[in-house]
């Protein structure tokens, strides 16, 4: 049995902790600001102050710089509960962190820059590869270049983005022939936002506009190489578990957390309009049918039982890591695979639901089969994707 000591535990409560009970009790707080956030396209500043004074946006940072250091768990609890209030909401605080985690793999001098007014700095830009190209200078890049999927770019001090180092007019290539991607910190003054980049049907609030930066020099300590396939953790010289897990751990369950809450977000308007709703022709309220009962059980055993497993996994890392072990590659191979299945149960709880409130509460109006069933989709580009996907 492995013996781990006890300040190397994780939290036995993570609905107890400070960060995810000031996430709970925002909720409502945030749902008020519904209209407006998806009008505007951004995080209202009072909103964003009220996040910074929470932690939010520290959440992963290391103590050494002044931040929270949470485990996984906790910071999942975190985005799952603020996607309850808005899906976008969880969203961006989600990718901040994820922005923030790689940061951490720069040079001391690149992290001490970044972050030199506190470790709540906000990271937003673009993670995967491509977008620019650098030319190499004295002391770093020149670099230009366009990414879409700035998420965050109104809320943040710094971009994120991925380019390709040219040699004379050609790509660079490591010894194998593939191509050489590199990451680029820039300052949020030196990045241009593209205006009607972002036209969608949901998740509006993201504010992930197409962004370019043009011929901006970009010193060296402000760059780093692109973590590798599979993903590599950039930061595990930081001390402490939460910086010793696979990226796994981390990256994959920040995305599906936003995604199971949106669905108990979901869940919880179909038992409040059960309460209060008597379909048409019908004597009693929808929450006394039995329809609507089983629906309702099964959605949330659904939704439970992927969060469930996902939970399960982070924690089977944490404790071998922990525990001084390395992690194998079915250990992180399942982290991923949890990702998308706690994200898969979301979807599969919601499609119960909606069927049920289509087939009980408007009897005359058929059933919704989930194949059927529109999902938002973006405009942008003409492009056919669900807005605000990875």
């Amino acid at each position: 049995m492995r013996q781990i000591a006890e300040d190397k535990l994780l939290p036995t409560d993570i609905d107890a902790q400070p960060q995810v009970r000031a996430a709970a009790a925002l909720r409502s707080v945030i749902r008020g600001y519904r209209d407006e956030i998806e009008r505007e396209q951004r995080l209202p500043k009072t909103l964003v102050e009220q996040f910074h004074a929470a932690g939010f946006y520290s959440l992963v940072m290391p103590r050494a710089l002044g931040g929270l250091q949470a485990d996984p768990l906790t910071y999942v609890r975190v985005v799952e509960l603020l996607a309850e209030g808005a899906g976008s909401v969880g969203w961006n605080v989600a990718n901040n962190s994820i922005g923030q985690l790689v940061t951490l793999g720069l040079s001391d001098e690149g992290v001490d820059e970044i972050y030199a007014r506190g470790a709540d700095t906000v990271i937003a830009g673009t993670a995967v590869m491509g977008g620019g190209r650098a030319v190499p200078v004295d002391g770093g890049y020149r670099v230009t270049g366009r990414w879409p999927f700035g998420t965050g770019c109104q809320e943040s001090s710094w971009m994120l983005g991925s380019f390709q180092i040219l040699d004379g007019d050609q790509p660079r290539r490591s010894p194998d022939g593939s191509s050489v991607y590199w990451r680029g910190i820039f300052r949020r003054s030196e990045a241009q936002i593209v205006e009607g980049s972002w036209d969608v049907s949901g998740m509006r609030a993201t504010g992930s506009f197409d962004w370019t930066v043009d011929d901006v020099f970009l010193p060296e300590r402000r760059t780093m190489v692109h973590a590798g396939v599979p993903l590599d953790n950039q930061w595990k010289r930081w001390p402490g578990i939460s910086y010793a897990l696979p990226a796994q751990a981390w990256v994959g369950p920040h995305h599906c957390a936003v995604i199971t809450g949106i669905a108990r977000s979901g869940i919880d308007a179909l038992i409040e309009l059960a309460g209060e709703k008597t379909p048409r022709g019908r004597t009693g309220r929808l929450c006394e049918n039995p329809q609507v009962q089983d629906a309702v059980g099964r959605a949330d055993a659904i939704l439970n039982a992927g969060r469930a497993y996902r939970s399960a996994t982070i924690t089977e890392v944490w404790t071998t890591v922990a525990a001084g072990e390395e992690t194998t590659l079915e250990q992180r191979a399942r982290c991923r695979l949890a990702a998308v299945h706690a994200a898969d149960s979301a979807r599969e709880a919601m499609a119960a639901a909606r069927r049920t409130d289509a087939r009980v509460a408007w009897p005359n109006a058929g059933v919704i089969s989930t194949s059927s069933a529109r999902r938002p989709r973006s405009r942008r580009s003409g492009t056919r994707w669900v807005a605000g996907s990875s």
